[in-house]
């Protein structure tokens, strides 16, 4: 139920956008200051700690993505990402890999699965929450943060 709950929570935010289109507006700052930032910072991992949050979760609490993946929560890495979609569940973590940045540089939650690709609902992404479809084969990375399913 808890899986169900966070995705509820971060679909009810769903077309929030900045105000100015620098990280910045009510909710959007209320997504940073859960993870300790104010206005004018990337949020895309803050949203998504302040849906876990919401949820009455602890964890994961932190602004910058690649903390969103530690060892002893991620369960793919790299090209094993596009072959482990019966370990997927709804409410986990997927990051994406930046080779300008050298990390991971964006992450979003888990709406679903449809054959090869997520169902996702990001923060941060054209300057708002929205939901996507990702193929399999762009994730980096996946984690699960629900300690009980």
């Amino acid at each position: 139920m808890i899986r169900v709950r966070i995705v509820e929570i971060a679909a009810a935010e769903i077309g929030v956008r900045e105000a100015t289109g620098n990280n910045d507006g009510e909710r959007v700052e209320a997504y940073l200051a859960y993870t300790g930032l104010s206005k004018g910072h990337a949020w895309c991992a803050a949203f998504i700690s302040w849906c876990y949050g919401q949820a009455g979760l602890t964890e994961p609490c932190n602004p910058w993505s690649p903390a969103l993946f530690p060892n002893a929560r991620t369960y793919c890495r790299s090209n094993a990402c596009a072959h482990s979609k019966i370990m997927i569940k709804p409410a986990d973590v997927f990051g994406i890999y930046s080779h300008s940045a050298n990390r991971i540089n964006h992450v979003g939650l888990v709406r679903g699965i449809a054959g090869k690709y997520l169902l996702t609902i990001e923060g941060n992404v054209e300057n708002k929450v929205l939901s996507k479809r990702r193929h399999l084969a762009t994730v980096y990375a996946l984690a699960n943060w629900i300690t009980h399913d």
